[in-house]
């Protein structure tokens, strides 16, 4: 049996944001390759959409970039309505990348930090 650990994903990887409209483009890019198939598995576009359905999101997918070992998210209608549109100050792409590091993944012991 594999021990494994629980930790967000900051502590494993970095991620870029920005922003486009209502969209946002998410980055995820682990520290080590070896992560790549452990967040491959577990940072669905299920639970991305999950992560930001109270900001209004309606869809989000995942682009895989396996030679990068990294992902792009892009999320749909959740920037309540964009920059242009919105009141909020600090609710656009490049604000929400630490929301998506702040997700949390079980990984082996040995490749915990």
């Amino acid at each position: 049996m594999t021990d494994l650990v629980e930790l967000p994903l900051y502590d494993l990887a970095h991620s870029r944001a920005g922003d486009k409209g209502n969209r946002a483009n998410l980055s995820l890019i682990p520290y080590r390759p070896e992560l790549y198939p452990i967040l491959a598995e577990q940072v669905t576009e299920a639970r991305v959409l999950a992560l930001f359905a109270h900001r209004g999101a309606t869809r989000c997918r995942r682009y895989d970039l396996p030679l990068l070992h990294a992902f792009n998210f892009v999320v749909d209608d959740v920037l309540e309505g964009g920059v242009n549109a919105s009141l909020n100050l600090d609710g656009h792409g490049k604000t929400q990348s630490f929301r998506l590091l702040a997700l949390t993944v079980q990984v082996p012991r040995h490749l915990a930090p």
